[in-house]
């Protein structure tokens, strides 16, 4: 009976209290903002664009996109190579799903996550104007955030699709969604004219809190790098690699390509005319060590006189595992580094001697001594056997107490062999070593210990040497070479290699080495190797080094060291993968599209 009256007196405890709140049941949620508050507060607008940056992906995930080209290998796979054998279907778009697991810099290049963003974009020019601004400068700046973060997403579409379905409404749900696809041109067009617009509302720079949001410069450099693409091989090619099928998706269908190349000469010019960016550290520096770190501190500087537009970070514990930790995922394993990333044989060798000739293996000398006086940006970024890294993580120091790159297998006096303490074989990790015999050093802070402490320098999405390569690449496409080399060579100095003298073929081939070297793991050479239809040629079998030495009685490796070229990983090109397929459930909801060639 006891039980039976407490239950009566509860029962009539929580009808007091609803009677007591009748809108119980209509509670705003504390998470979440109702549209009318979001458009009637300039502080929540601002927010709301503020989220529109994350569909604009940055490049310190753990699978980079060095690893789907061959700049690096990630080690450990995980799907990654479906895309570097080509291997990727209407059905199974790899690591670039939108629901992958992992893979955070892929995904967020899929058709469905990016047009997430374009619609809420769409979103916010349907309600822009009945947020209650207080200054006109402050609505117009906003608006110039979103036409340039509309600008880049589709910028980002017709990189990895060709012509994508251009959507400036916001579909509701009795809308029709069937589209087709607009042509490359087209897209073009209409991108060009988002940044024109972000152009013309943005200030020239942004100061104190405002750091990391788009510019007046970011809309002219992103300009430059979309006209730029749209000039190159693969878009003027008639379709050619594809049997000529669809050619006004996946690119134009005549037209003045001269015109092409003098609109992305005139874009880079546009940025460089600001007045406002300007090399780091330019000039000749004194010796090749201060060229080296002239250039390495670039990447690990919070900011630069370079930086156009840029990520900003604050680091986080609570992030996923494979968040933003460039530091912890491509140190070597022998420091407790995750050593995802690392340099293929292509890569390390596309790096010039000092003396600007090429390396080569067939070279005896260089054979025999590799690593010594490259180009100074190679030591920079890429940490190669014998190379002085850090200090030791304490559990290792005594086994290597000056901090040197082990790579190689070292034969020791009663005849046994060291693995050293960076190889797959490592004394200290052997889960996470190189399969190249290299491992990547840019963009990593070597005064942290990466196994604790996150780096905070932000992602450099454009830089201003991107700027003056579009343009020498711009310059070249016109025939204006002796123009082109002077900004070539302005790049060249800074980091103390010599001029740049070649005319006709061999400058333009001499160009896209000088961009692969100073652009490298930043995202440029995935596409590149495409808009340059080289990309046979780049999905060669991935090459990495076998070396050999050995090791004194005290576990000294002595200097004298063999090498040994080897197949680092399989790959293989499938010219339909010059754009990625729409997914087959996107062509199912939208009988209008239409597939890309090949697939």
């Amino acid at each position: 009976m006891k039980r039976i009256y407490n239950s009566i007196l509860i029962a009539l405890v929580l009808i007091g209290v609803v009677s007591c709140k009748k809108d119980f049941l209509n509670q705003k949620p504390l998470d979440k903002f109702a549209e009318d508050a979001v458009w009637g507060d300039p502080a929540l607008a601002q927010s709301f664009v503020n989220n529109i940056y994350f569909g604009i992906p940055h490049g310190f995930s753990n699978i980079m996109m060095s690893s789907m080209v061959d700049e690096t290998m990630y080690n450990a796979d995980f799907g990654s190579s479906n895309v570097t054998k080509s291997l990727v279907t209407p059905s199974d778009l790899s690591i670039f799903e939108m629901s992958y697991w992992t893979g955070n810099r892929q995904r967020e290049m899929n058709w469905a996550y990016k047009y997430q963003f374009v619609r809420a974009a769409n979103v916010f020019f349907e309600n822009i104007e009945k947020v209650p601004f207080d200054k006109a400068e402050d609505k117009a700046a906003m608006k110039g955030e979103v036409y340039f973060l509309r600008g880049y997403l589709y910028h980002d579409l017709v990189s990895m699709y060709g012509g994508v379905p251009i959507i400036t409404k916001a579909y509701g749900l009795q809308d029709n969604f069937e589209v087709p696809r607009n042509t490359y041109a087209e897209c073009i067009t209409y991108i060009t004219s988002q940044l024109d617009s972000a152009a013309a509302l943005l200030p020239l720079v942004q100061s104190g809190n405002n750091k990391g949001r788009a510019t007046k410069g970011a809309a002219l450099a992103l300009k430059s790098r979309v006209l730029l693409y749209a000039a190159s091989d693969l878009y003027n090619s008639d379709a050619a690699w594809a049997g000529g099928v669809n050619k006004e998706l996946v690119g134009y269908v005549g037209g003045d390509r001269t015109a092409r190349w003098q609109a992305a000469k005139n874009a880079a010019k546009a940025v460089m005319d600001l007045g406002v960016y300007s090399l780091f550290q330019p000039g000749s520096p004194t010796t090749p060590q201060a060229a080296t770190k002239n250039y390495a501190d670039i990447f690990i500087s919070k900011e630069t006189s370079e930086d156009i537009f840029v990520r900003f970070f604050t680091p986080k514990i609570e992030e996923n595992w494979d968040g933003y930790n460039p530091g912890l995922y491509n140190t070597p394993n022998g420091w407790h580094g995750w050593g995802s990333n690392t340099p293929l044989g292509q890569m390390v060798d596309a790096y010039e001697m000092a003396d600007g000739t090429k390396f080569s293996w067939s070279n005896p000398a260089q054979k025999a001594d590799p690593y010594v006086n490259r180009d100074p940006r190679f030591y920079a970024s890429i940490n190669y056997e014998g190379a002085v890294w850090r200090p030791r993580p304490s559990d290792a120091a005594g086994k290597d107490p000056i901090g040197i790159v082990q790579s190689g297998y070292y034969k020791k006096p009663d005849g046994s062999t060291q693995a050293g303490l960076d190889t797959r074989n490592s004394s200290i990790e052997d889960w996470n070593g190189t399969y190249s015999g290299y491992y990547m050093r840019k963009f990593i802070d070597p005064t942290l210990n990466a196994q604790f402490n996150k780096q905070d320098q932000p992602w450099r999405h454009i830089r201003y040497t991107e700027i003056l390569l579009n343009y020498a690449e711009a310059c070249i496409g016109l025939g204006q070479e002796t123009e082109a080399k002077t900004y070539i060579n302005l790049i060249r100095s800074r980091v103390g290699m010599p001029a740049v003298t070649e005319s006709g073929t061999a400058l333009v081939e001499r160009y896209r080495n000088e961009r692969r070297i100073e652009l490298a793991f930043e995202d440029h050479r995935y596409f590149d190797v495409r808009r340059w239809l080289i990309a046979p040629l780049a999905y060669q079998d991935g090459q990495g080094v076998r070396i050999d030495g050995t090791m004194d009685a005290s576990g000294k490796v002595m200097p004298v060291r063999t090498y040994s070229l080897i197949t680092a990983q399989s790959r293989a090109w499938n010219p339909r993968f010059y754009f990625f397929p729409i997914k087959l459930d996107e062509m199912n909801k939208n009988s209008k599209l239409v597939q890309n060639p090949l697939y």
